[in-house]
């Protein structure tokens, strides 16, 4: 067994994480995996919510807004 360290967690947070893994009898590696799993289960939820949900204007919509801003940033100086 190796021993690992985690820079930067306070007391309160890691009696947290012990009290987590004790309380669902896990080991506090299994329970790290497991938190790392969801993490990246989620983000990847999250991510393909926003790619690919519904979209909030129609594609007439958008290009109108598009053309807007390239109008609105030659007016102000700023770059295309």
């Amino acid at each position: 067994m190796e021993i690992r360290s985690i820079k930067n967690v306070d007391e309160e947070t890691w009696r947290e994480f012990k009290a987590i893994a004790a309380k669902n009898n896990v080991k506090m590696s299994s329970l790290l995996k497991i938190m790392i799993k969801e993490f990246e289960k989620n983000s990847k939820d999250f991510w393909n919510e926003i790619l690919n949900g519904e979209k909030l204007m129609s594609d007439k919509e958008a290009e109108e807004m598009k053309i807007l801003t390239i109008k609105l940033r030659k007016e102000k100086g700023f770059r295309e």
